[in-house]
């Protein structure tokens, strides 16, 4: 009878302590979920936004900061009131090294380059080299020292940056 209650009370010790377990594990679980999110960074007052659209026009292209490339302009300035700028790219044939090789570089918030068509080859302080082909994106940070080294016949790129009105200074 004896070694039957101490049975009994070895189970009921070995129930209170899984169910203190669980209690235990039950009371932290609402903990974890109760943390507050980090607080978000407060937003720059930006101008409101407009809708536009840029249908392909060949007529659209025209020279522009450099004679050797013509710009589209995509209407994004005019209905982001300045914030960002974006427009496509044309080189024009053929690639002349000499006029093209120039090391420059743009006073900008952010510069984001696509290639839509052909190649280009540019060279990026501290980066080297980079022959960027059809599907290429990269993203030049402000004030990268680069040149453009080569280009294909038909090459075409889609640049977006912000702010839309930036410096270019030329270093050679």
């Amino acid at each position: 009878m004896a070694a039957r209650k101490t049975r009994r009370r070895a189970k009921t010790a070995v129930r209170a302590t899984k169910k203190s377990k669980a209690a235990t594990t039950r009371r932290k679980a609402p903990l974890a979920r109760a943390k507050a999110p980090a607080p978000r960074k407060a937003a720059r007052k930006r101008a409101s936004q407009r809708f536009a659209v840029s249908h392909h026009n060949e007529h659209d292209f025209q020279i522009g900061l450099r004679r050797y490339a013509q710009y589209r302009d995509l209407g994004v300035r005019q209905a982001t009131d300045g914030m960002v700028q974006a427009h496509v790219i044309r080189f024009v044939p053929p690639c002349r090294p000499e006029e093209v090789s120039k090391l420059h570089y743009h006073d900008v918030e952010f510069q984001m380059v696509y290639v839509l068509k052909g190649w280009v080859k540019s060279e990026f302080a501290g980066q080297g080299a980079h022959t960027m082909r059809a599907g290429s994106c990269w993203i030049q940070p402000s004030r990268i020292e680069h040149k453009v080294l080569d280009y294909s016949d038909d090459c075409e790129v889609l640049e977006i940056i912000l702010p839309a009105d930036f410096d270019t200074v030329e270093l050679e």
